[in-house]
């Protein structure tokens, strides 16, 4: 299943189209059906991501077996928190210029998103028998 087949399952479920969603994520039209051809950004991965109430991964691959528990997904939400405080300090440079909103936005997606995969790689490797892959 694609990435596009994915979220028009989970808007289907929803009782929405995919030119509601993309109305309602203020996508412009067609945004979601283009993503058969490239993939999204991090940051409009994450919007939908949040939308329907799933992971990223989920989004991507599929895969649901190695889910982030609640207390993972606070520990994820505690540290971009802490970081974004430090990101958001006046001096902040990003790239010789002082960082816009548009890039700390795209530090912290970024971060999320790697924090994610790292836990969930540390689940499989740690506790390998509970995520077995058959």
């Amino acid at each position: 299943m694609t990435l596009k087949e994915r979220i028009k399952e989970l808007a289907n479920a929803k009782g929405i189209s995919l030119p509601v969603l993309e109305s309602e994520l203020g996508f412009g039209n067609g945004t979601i059906v283009k993503w058969d051809k490239s993939t999204p950004n991090a940051e409009k991965l994450n919007t939908v991501a949040k939308y329907f109430g799933v992971s990223m991964d989920y989004l991507l691959n599929g895969d649901s077996e190695t889910a982030l528990t609640n207390k993972d997904e606070r520990d994820i939400k505690e540290i971009l928190a802490n970081t974004e405080q430090l990101l958001k300090q006046d001096g902040l440079m990003f790239d010789g210029d002082p960082a816009s909103p548009e890039a700390i936005e795209s530090i912290l997606s970024a971060m999320q998103i790697g924090m994610e995969m790292a836990k969930k790689k540390n689940k499989e490797k740690y506790t390998p028998k509970k995520y077995k892959k058959d």
